[in-house]
Formats: structure tokens, C-alpha cells, sequence
């Protein structure tokens, strides 16, 4: 093993080892890429696993129309994610809700398979910066990513309609230094008119992993675009390399990634812009 591969497995355990990505191929390409069987060397391990973070504002701003619609499009996407991810993949969920209380829907990730979604009520204030500091806590190998099959870094989706009632900054910086939020794939769904894109994309890193909506069916649509879209891009094992055949860093491999996720999120947004979908006339 290289020195550059010991100083990333024990610098960035988030970090799984990954195959070739073509920089400029969009992501319903993936049929041309060459995908790693065991992207961990764990051999006698039969499956991967990906955990998907929801973070959803539950202050009192939600309340009414918009929790109500929110809570049904996530009864309809968890059979979408079902299908998301090879055979050899286990996909698992964990809900991290915040209003003046930050809560987990469950004690521990659920596996996609035996996950019932439990319907949100809306109150309080919007506690964001505690809600980071609590997914940072739980988002390390000693707690919610302790799977001894875990390959892939975890996709984080964010969602709120409204500014932090809290200091969110410190918490942001508390994620910051966690390599799983690093490598992780982040996106996040402002809802309403009074979110505020630009913070969010402070959260993601980029303006291209933040969508808006403004009416229940747009919130529908989002909702899925992006789950479904960033689990499918984080549920693929690829290592990348240079025009010189040069293995990168992770640190490149997650770019991409990330990369990959805002482009195809803005291309299907715009596809579904100009399919004149049927919006309704919002809040």
C-alpha cells in the first residue's frame, strides 16, 4: 500500500476506494463505468452499505399544508429508494428531525427494506446549529455508521423553510471536521418562501445541490429528484484517475461526486421545467 493510501485510510476512514469517473459523462451514463466489486478489499463481506440522512425542519413555520405534504411525498419515496442501489448494496435511513428539540425518528439507521415512516408534526423554533452538532456526534463508526460492511459515505438531504433560530455556524463547523460529512454527497431543499438558498448551499458547498420549491407538487418533486438522484450517484464505487493514469486523492473522488450530483439535480430540474409540469399555485 502506497503512503498516499495510508494517509487516506487513516486521515478519512469516510472515504471508500472508488473506480474511473469520466468528468464530463452525465450520471444516467453509468452503464460505462467500471464499477468496483469489493471497493474495500473486505473479503467475506457479501454487502455494501449506504445510509441516507434526512435533516427536516419540524419548527412551527411547517405547520399546516406544509408538513402535511411533506409527510406524504415521504411515504411515497421510500419505495422509490427501495430500488435504488445493486443487489450487493444494503440502503439504510435515519431521520433527524429539529424544531426547539432535535430528534431521531429512530434509534439507529433502519434498513430501506423494514422502514415505516412516521408521520411529523410541526411546532417550536428552528434549532439547525444543534441539529449539526447532533449528526456529527452520531454520524462516526462508534455510532450510526458502525456497519463492519460500510463502503460508501453517507447522503445527507436537508430540508427547512426558514432562516436557523439558533447560531448555525458553530455547527456547521462542528460538521466540518467530520470526514464523513466531507465525503458524504449533500444536498438541501429550501421550502417557501422565506428559506434562504444561500445559507443552504453553505451547508451543501454548492449552489447547484440546492433546489427550491414553492408548492406542494414542486415539494414533491424536488423531494424526489434529489433523494432518489443522490443515492443513486452514492451508491457507486469508483476510483478516479487523471489524464495520466494517476490514481487522485479521495478528496478528488468526492468532488466529482459532488460535482456529478449538482448537475444531473439542475438537469432534471430543468427538464421537469420545461415538461410544463402542473404546478400548483403554492402556499
Amino acid at each position: 500500500m502506497s503512503k498516499n493510501k495510508k494517509a487516506n485510510k487513516n486521515t478519512a476512514q469516510a472515504a471508500p476506494a472508488e473506480k474511473e469517473i469520466k468528468a464530463a459523462q452525465p450520471v444516467d451514463d453509468l452503464d460505462l463505468f467500471d464499477f468496483d466489486d469489493d471497493p474495500l478489499g473486505a473479503t467475506g463481506v457479501s454487502r455494501k452499505s449506504l445510509v441516507i440522512f434526512f435533516l427536516i425542519d419540524t419548527s412551527g413555520s411547517m405547520r399546516g399544508t406544509k408538513m402535511g405534504e411533506l409527510n406524504t411525498v415521504m411515504e411515497e419515496l421510500i419505495p422509490e429508494i427501495r430500488r435504488v442501489g445493486e443487489a450487493d448494496t444494503e440502503v439504510k435511513v435515519a431521520v433527524l428531525t429539529f424544531s426547539t428539540d432535535v430528534k431521531w425518528m429512530y434509534a439507529e439507521p433502519i434498513a430501506i427494506e423494514d422502514f415505516e415512516w412516521t408521520r411529523l408534526s410541526a411546532s417550536g423554533v428552528t434549532s439547525m446549529g444543534a441539529a449539526f452538532k447532533e449528526l456529527s456526534s452520531r454520524m462516526s463508526r462508534n455510532s450510526f455508521l458502525n456497519s463492519p460492511s460500510l463502503s460508501f459515505a453517507p447522503v445527507i438531504f436537508l430540508m427547512t423553510d426558514g432562516y436557523p433560530s439558533d447560531e448555525y455556524k458553530e455547527g456547521l463547523e462542528a460538521l466540518s471536521n467530520n470526514s464523513w460529512y466531507k465525503f458524504g454527497l449533500k444536498a438541501a431543499l429550501g421550502i417557501g418562501n422565506e428559506a434562504n438558498d444561500d445559507m443552504l448551499a453553505e451547508f451543501t458547498g454548492s449552489k447547484d445541490t440546492v433546489v427550491h420549491a414553492y408548492s406542494g407538487n414542486q415539494l414533491a418533486q424536488m423531494i424526489k429528484i434529489v433523494a432518489v438522484t443522490a443515492s443513486q450517484i452514492g451508491s457507486k464505487s469508483m476510483t478516479l484517475s487523471d489524464q495520466n493514469e494517476a490514481e487522485l486523492s479521495d478528496e478528488d473522488v468526492y468532488a466529482s461526486k459532488q460535482k456529478m450530483l449538482g448537475q444531473q439535480i439542475q438537469e432534471l430540474v430543468k427538464q421537469n421545467e420545461q415538461d410544463n409540469v402542473n404546478f400548483d399555485t403554492g402556499w
